[in-house]
């Protein structure tokens, strides 16, 4: 599954980084999402999922 971000959506809440943090990271300089890796699978793509639904900002997406 491909994760797909768009930086000019996110609020910087950081529910992503929360829910998993080996996909996302949130950039210093304004707190805004940082994708650590744009491919996922298994458990990691189902916690990428809940990730997509618990953004405020709904700055996430995901391909299949």
């Amino acid at each position: 599954m491909r994760v797909i971000t768009d930086v000019d959506r996110c609020v910087g809440a950081g529910q992503c980084v929360l829910t998993e943090p080996s996909v996302f990271d949130q950039r210093e300089e304004d707190g805004t999402v940082l994708l650590l890796t744009d491919e996922v699978r298994g458990e990691t793509a189902e916690r990428v999922r809940e990730a997509t639904h618990l953004c405020p900002a709904q700055a996430l997406s995901t391909s299949d």
